[in-house]
């Protein structure tokens, strides 16, 4: 009896080892047919139809929303005519100060006979000017202190200088340049008093000084060309001085000490070389 049981359990194991070979070789021999098969390619998914991006309307800046500004219609050039030859000038539009200017006077038969430079504001055209030498009147409620102080001692000095006592005016003045330095009025003084004294090289120095405070008041200026005139004349240097006449006549042809020399240099010429 054991020996049939192991004879069945043999003959089952055998069967059932057939089957699976069988199995074995069947999955064998399906694997083998799929990989000998075509393989399919991957095709992605199709491109989407060409369209035209849709933008999204912006809204209105606010710019666009303000109303049109109308262009101002165009201006027409005006034509510029020429200034008159000899325009006047006058004296309300010069201003306060100016330069130092040579001004050449073609009245007198012996004025220097040059080309005349270039317009300097600051000087009123050849005329009258009116008398400016009262130094009290410039004396007002809003001058400071010391400047009416020198004015004083500057108008107690012409006085001096008229009565003929040069060497007391010359104390009177040195106090008043002592007082205020910028008082243009005591420099001319000065220089009339050395003049008066017969030291024309001390007149002439101080007349620089005089005119470079006096340039923006053209009476003052134009007495300040005819008083070196007369220190150049003294000197003898007669076309150095009918210059200085010519050029205070320019600026005030009302000033009688130029009117004088040069009536006087007019009716008795200088001698010519023999």
């Amino acid at each position: 009896m054991l020996k049939d049981t192991i004879n069945y359990m043999d003959a089952r194991f055998q069967r059932n080892t057939g089957n699976l070979l069988t199995w074995v070789v069947m999955v064998l021999a399906l694997g083998g047919a799929q990989s000998c098969a075509p393989r399919q390619t991957y095709r992605g998914p199709p491109p989407a139809p060409n369209r035209a991006p849709v933008i999204a309307p912006s809204p209105p800046s606010a710019v666009s929303q303000l109303p049109a500004i109308s262009q101002p219609p165009p201006v027409e050039e005006t034509i510029r005519k020429p200034l008159p030859p000899d325009a006047k000038i006058q004296e309300q539009d010069l201003p306060t100060k100016g330069t130092r200017t040579v001004l050449i006077l073609k009245d007198w038969p012996h004025a220097p006979s040059t080309a005349e430079g270039p317009e300097v504001p600051g000087l009123p055209p050849s005329g009258p000017l009116p008398d400016d030498s009262s130094l009290l009147a410039k004396i007002t409620s809003n001058t400071p202190p010391q400047r009416a102080a020198a004015l004083r001692l500057t108008e107690e000095a012409r006085k001096l200088l008229e009565a003929g006592d040069a060497s007391r005016a010359l104390g009177r003045l040195e106090r008043s340049i002592a007082i205020d330095s910028a008082n243009g009025y005591a420099y001319y003084f000065l220089a009339k008093a050395h003049n008066k004294l017969g030291r024309q090289k001390e007149s002439l120095n101080f007349l620089d000084v005089a005119e470079a405070r006096l340039a923006g008041e053209p009476f003052w200026l134009s007495e300040v060309h005819a008083l070196r005139g007369e220190n150049f004349r003294t000197l003898g240097m007669t076309e150095r001085a009918d210059a200085s006449f010519s050029k205070a006549l320019s600026i005030n042809s009302g000033n009688r000490t130029a009117t004088e020399a040069m009536t006087r240099a007019t009716s008795n010429p200088a001698p010519g070389p023999r």
